[in-house]
């Protein structure tokens, strides 16, 4: 049986993430609806989106690597809004550490990712090393 993007490791990762910080969110001032809130929901819920959108097109590697590099960008993006979240006093450090490393993983997963992809697919131009069989297992 074929696995579809909801069997991937990094995508159930991001989703779970997507769903706490819209738990967490929920406690935002009213005054932060269609900044902080909105933007930090919009980019969590924007990773595992990307990595459903790549995965499902993983036969095209151009339109794959770029899908993969979105939801890395996303991962990033949430990070920072969680520094603003944590300096506005809307959430604890404790709880900005937690999120910020988890989305790190997902971007360690992401490059390993897109390190496979481009030693398979050497037309694709980007320097980063070989997957090692952890990276593999990861994903």
């Amino acid at each position: 049986m074929e696995r579809g993007y909801r069997d991937l490791n990094v995508y159930q990762l991001a989703y779970k993430l997507a769903m706490e910080i819209f738990e967490i969110s929920k406690s935002f001032p009213k005054e932060e609806t269609y900044s902080l809130t909105d933007q930090i929901r919009r980019s969590s819920r924007s990773v595992s989106v990307n990595i459903g959108e790549g995965y499902r097109k993983r036969k095209y590697p151009k339109y794959f690597s770029s899908k993969m590099t979105d939801a890395d960008g996303e991962c990033t993006e949430t990070q920072i809004w969680l520094d603003f979240a944590r300096d506005c006093k809307y959430i604890k450090e404790e709880i900005r550490n937690k999120l910020f490393e988890e989305y790190k993983e997902v971007g360690r997963m992401l490059e390993a990712w897109l390190i496979i992809l481009i030693n398979f697919y050497p037309g694709i131009n980007c320097q980063l090393p070989l997957p090692t069989a952890a990276m593999i297992k990861e994903i």
